[in-house]
């Protein structure tokens, strides 16, 4: 067992880890804060796989977008930031759940392997991946930003609740008259 592989190991151990804490957690706030370090360390075995340009993208994308805004959400719906009572129920039916999908996604990996070794692709390079994204894959690429687009639109309209609401008289409260 090498140095990679012991790190790969660790690394595992702490994202699965903070996985754990993210679902388990009875506070919002702690549970995007365990889910940083879960991205993390994906990112660290990323970076072990000598794969620098996926890790960075990690980095921005996930921890510093998707992490503010979850956080940003929070504090725009005025989410209790403490410990909430709703969220006691009892996690043997969520537990029974994970544990039974990820028995049968191992089972079927094992399936689909059985233990033979795989042959890797050559590594790519940041133009390969760049002619990807901006040839084949653009399409995908823009309807995910109009849905994160229309995601901030809407956390914006949920934030004030002055607009579309209608007064005695039928206008609308935020239209100008």
């Amino acid at each position: 067992m090498t140095g990679a592989d012991v790190l790969l190991l660790a690394l595992g151990a702490v994202a699965v880890g903070s996985g754990v804490l993210v679902v388990g957690t009875r506070h919002l706030v702690r549970a995007g804060l365990y889910l940083v370090v879960c991205l993390g360390a994906l990112a660290g075995m990323y970076l072990v796989l000598t794969a620098e340009l996926v890790a960075w993208v990690q980095v921005l994308i996930y921890v510093g977008a998707v992490v503010v805004l979850l956080l940003f959400a929070v504090m725009l719906t005025r989410a209790p930031i403490g410990a909430s009572d709703d969220l006691d129920r009892p996690g043997w039916p969520a537990a029974l759940i994970g544990g039974g999908s990820g028995l049968g996604l191992a089972a079927l990996l094992v399936d689909a392997y059985r233990w033979t070794a795989v042959d890797l692709p050559e590594a790519g390079t940041a133009e390969r991946l760049g002619e990807q994204i901006f040839r084949s894959w653009v399409l995908p690429f823009e309807v995910l930003s109009v849905l994160l687009l229309s995601a901030l639109v809407g956390a914006i309209v949920l934030s004030r609740p002055d607009i579309g609401r209608r007064d005695a008289a039928g206008h609308d409260e935020g239209a100008a008259r």
